[in-house]
Formats: structure tokens, sequence, C-alpha cells
């Protein structure tokens, strides 16, 4: 996980890239792999997306609909 540190900047962080992937799931909520989709351009990878729901996930900020198989945000 890329955290902000002397050598990293916030900017290069994950944390960074917590609200575009929620400003997403505010308007709708989205299966994983179109919300990949709609975020690709501005992430390194596949692993970092993976991180930044990790994160948002033990953070109590996404979770994901079992039923449809959708993440939505959590206010």
């Amino acid at each position: 996980m890329i955290l902000p540190s002397k050598v990293t900047s916030y900017r290069n962080s994950v944390l960074a890239k917590f609200p575009l992937v929620l400003a997403l799931l505010a308007q709708e909520s989205l299966p994983p792999l179109a919300l990949y989709g709609k975020v690709k351009s501005r992430l390194g990878d596949v692993g970092e997306f993976v991180e930044i729901l990790d994160c948002l996930f033990a953070l109590g900020k996404v979770e994901l609909d079992e039923e449809s198989g959708a993440l939505r945000y959590v206010a």
C-alpha cells in the first residue's frame, strides 16, 4: 500500500485516490468491474484499485450489496 511519506507525496498515495472512487459511488452503486472501468485511466494498475477498495471497506465508507454485487457509498 502506498501511503504518504517523506518519499511518497500525498498526490501519489492511495489516499489521494479515495475521493475519485467515492464521488462515483455517491452518484450510483456500481459493480467493481464497472467502477474500475471508470477510474482505470487515473490509477497505476488494478492492484492500486484493490488497495483503494480494501481501505474504503475497512473504513466503512463502501459496502458490497451481495444480491446485486454492486459497491455502494456509505454516508
